[in-house]
């Protein structure tokens, strides 16, 4: 037989085996076609990563020209940095990189360290019932809406008529306006926050705690440690990496302060302790519609908090080999 005749039946079969194999799909699609329920749960904040943060930074081009409604984005005139100058000469510079990293710096002073001792003293609670009251109590504030919280501050602090105000009258206290004095703004913006969202924020923390092996507090009860010494060596140490990326997120948006609940507790007296970056921002950009200007002082804002992050995380990750990334 020639060797020609040998071959066909070995082309015949390497046909036939082409079209038998199934044809090689991409590794995304078959991970896709098997696991398309993760997929489908992962796509509504992608998809609100994209429309709502994404998409939106085209627009950030208008920090850079003089933006007319008219012409619009792509129309408008290129100016380059003049509103980033405008901003940097204009006398409400200082005051505003002041009012803001004040109040930031304050709120993290104060507010991060009581989420913690708060869940350290959870997890020492041994009564289910007192434990559950605690946790409802200190997680409720949470949910109260920034108008409503806004309006109990207002109602307690007010003259003649607040709480606060007829407690200490009764003290032998002069009647005082506590929303109308610019020193008293940061306190009461800061430990009505802290009040607000210590409950809340320390789930975190006790997620982290109730991961802590057992074996560890029977070892420490064995060597006779106090309730005390347990904290210090099994619960604290746990902490550690929870702790410095809520740190690291919280440095990271120091010039993040938020706008609507410092928006609603001003007024005329107090302006010159409560005007950030934020109000300003909506003030000039909104109200003003000077849309180029406002953006240009948002952008900066966001550029401070990225570099922020990035030098925090960087410093984290050489010192204790905790970081976002």
């Amino acid at each position: 037989m020639s060797r020609a005749t040998e071959s066909i039946p070995a082309k015949m079969e390497l046909h036939q085996r082409k079209h038998v194999e199934p044809k090689r799909q991409h590794p995304f699609i078959k991970s896709l076609k098997k696991h398309w329920e993760l997929y489908l749960l992962v796509l509504p904040p992608v998809l609100y990563l994209l429309i709502f943060k994404y998409i939106p930074m085209v627009g950030v081009q208008i920090a850079f020209k003089d933006f007319s409604v008219v012409k619009g984005i792509w129309g408008s005139p290129w100016v380059g940095f003049k509103h980033f100058e405008a901003f940097f000469q204009s006398p409400n510079f200082w005051l505003l990189i002041k009012n803001t990293i004040g109040i930031s710096f304050y709120s993290l002073i104060a507010g991060f360290p009581i989420p913690i001792l708060l869940a350290l003293a959870l997890n020492e609670i041994r009564t289910g019932y007192f434990k559950k009251t605690v946790q409802m109590v200190t997680y409720a504030p949470h949910f109260i809406s920034t108008v409503v919280m806004v309006s109990i501050i207002i109602l307690m602090l007010s003259p003649h008529v607040g709480v606060v105000d007829k407690l200490f009258t009764l003290l032998g206290f002069p009647m005082t306006n506590f929303m109308g004095i610019p020193e008293y703004f940061k306190s009461i913006y800061v430990w009505s926050g802290v009040w607000q969202g210590m409950g809340y924020s320390s789930i975190i923390y006790i997620a982290a705690l109730a991961g802590v092996d057992p074996s560890l507090y029977e070892a420490a009860k064995m060597d006779g440690a106090s309730r005390l010494r347990k904290i210090w060596h099994i619960d604290l140490p746990s902490l550690v990496p929870v702790t410095v990326i809520m740190l690291i997120l919280s440095l990271g948006s120091i010039m993040g302060v938020g706008f609507e609940k410092i928006y609603l507790m001003q007024n005329p007296l107090n302006t010159s302790a409560s005007e950030v970056i934020s109000t300003y921002v909506y003030k000039v950009g909104l109200i003003g519609a000077n849309f180029s200007f406002s953006s240009a002082v948002g952008f900066f804002n966001s550029i401070i908090n990225l570099i922020l992050l990035v030098i925090v995380n960087g410093i984290s990750r050489k010192v204790s080999q905790n970081s976002l990334w």
